[in-house]
Parts: C-alpha cells; structure tokens; sequence
C-alpha cells in the first residue's frame, strides 16, 4: 500500500488533535513549545501477524522506547479493512535528528530487544515493511496544547 493511500484512510486531524498527541507534545515542555522533531512509522504487519506485532509492541516495545529515549506518542491501527488487520501506526517524538538516531542505534543493539524480537518471530517475522517520516511543526502550524486534568 503507498503511504497517501495509508495516510489518507486516518484522517489527520484525529492523528494530530488527538488528546495523547496534545498531551505528548506538551509533557515536560513547560510553554508548550513544538521542538525537536516527530516521527510517523507505519508497519505493515505479514498476513495475519498483526496480533502478535501489537502484542510486542503492547508488552516490550513501547518500554525499551523509553528506556532508550525514544518517547511513545500515540499508536493507532486503522479502522477500515484491509488496512485494519495488517496496520499499525504510530508517532514517537525526537529532541532531534541526531538524538533519534543514536536512540535507534541504542534500542536495536539492546540485548533485551534482540530477545524479544527473536522470541516473538520464532514463527517467522512479523512485518512485511517499514515506512518512516520525520516531521517538524511548520511556521504557521498552531500550538497544539493540552487540558490538564481533562
């Protein structure tokens, strides 16, 4: 599937408007600031895989994210067939480019990621492709802010 097709079967305003989203981008930024850059991942989970990818993402993976920096956004999956039971997207947010590589290069070289994913791919992998964009606000792109105790 092409990432506009993708894109536009999950309407961007519930991605980007989305109350975690509001509440992500502002989480230890005390003016609500928009720096550093986001990062959409788009998985394209094998035939039938996409249960056991939401479960290592569910049980392991959003933890050594964090663990290594990388700061869980949101995770959506798509609402409509066929995207639905062979999609997961989601966003992690970056202080910058060079953090997120270094992050990356961390978490794939962890020994307890190396475990997990062996393990969960004793049955053979679970993704087919990954797409990755990095985004950054644009200069005319409004301060998205949350509602604290909302």
């Amino acid at each position: 599937m092409k990432r506009r097709t993708l894109l536009k079967s999950v309407p961007a305003a519930a991605i980007l408007f989305s109350p975690v989203v509001r509440a992500s981008v502002n989480e230890g930024d005390s003016d609500g600031a928009t720096e550093g850059v986001f990062e959409l991942r788009v998985y394209h989970a094998l035939p039938g895989k996409l249960p056991d990818l939401l479960a290592r993402f569910r049980d392991h993976t959003t933890k050594l994210f964090e663990r290594h920096g990388l700061h869980n956004v949101a995770y959506w999956t798509p609402v409509d067939e066929p995207d639905k039971s062979k999609t997961l997207i989601y966003i992690l947010r970056h202080p910058s480019r060079e953090a997120a590589a270094a992050n990356w290069k961390a978490f794939q070289d962890d020994p307890e990621w190396k475990s997990v994913k062996e393990k969960s791919e004793a049955n053979g992998p679970l993704v087919e492709k990954i797409d990755s964009t990095y985004m950054a606000y644009t200069d005319f792109s409004p301060k998205i802010t949350s509602k604290k105790g909302k």
